[in-house]
């Protein structure tokens, strides 16, 4: 499995968390009440799954090695997804000011909390296109197989030391559950 392999599963498991977050915007613009436990675990997943780990991975160990390797930041494709993240950073920021006024019952949470999530979705669904089908292909094409070799292991090392032993299984688990609940 190659760096970019791996990132890519990744991006599957981040795609069918954006699934069922995008059920449970459905179910709160219908009127419905959310399970607000449900809303915290998936906050907790994009906070920590998606920009600890998998965002670390890219920011702290890819990138750096792609633009090494001829891939340019300013100006090029690694700028304008290292924007992305942090604009997906300000849009957790957001469910998460909107799941604290939803605990609270008041009025303006739920639309607040949708609006958030589905620029959100919306967001890291074009992301992980364009690194999957442009920056991806790009970096397997440049970077040599020690590059790739160092960066797996770079790569183990990151998500061990950044979310701890057991917590990767932990977020899959939580994915599977949610599966069942919202998109069965």
């Amino acid at each position: 499995m190659t760096p970019t392999e791996q990132l890519k599963e990744e991006h599957q498991g981040i795609q069918l968390m954006l699934k069922i977050l995008d059920k449970i915007c459905q179910k709160m613009e219908s009127g419905e009440k959310v399970d607000d436990g449900h809303l915290e675990k998936i906050l907790e997943f994009f906070r920590v799954f998606v920009d600890k780990c998998h965002h670390g991975k890219e920011e702290d160990l890819l990138f750096p090695e792609m633009e090494k390797a001829g891939i340019p930041k300013e100006g090029g494709p690694i700028g304008v997804l290292l924007a992305e993240h942090d604009q997906g950073r300000g849009r957790v920021r957001e469910m998460s000011e909107a799941v604290i006024e939803y605990q609270g019952n008041q009025a303006s949470a739920s639309l607040k909390f949708t609006e958030s999530a589905r620029n959100y979705i919306t967001l890291l669904n074009q992301h992980i296109e364009k690194e999957n089908n442009e920056l991806f292909p790009w970096g397997e094409r440049v970077l040599s197989e020690k590059q790739k070799q160092e960066l797996l292991e770079g790569f183990e090392k990151l998500e061990r030391e950044r979310i701890g032993e057991g917590k990767h299984e932990e977020f899959h688990r939580l994915l599977h559950h949610l599966r069942e609940v919202y998109l069965k």
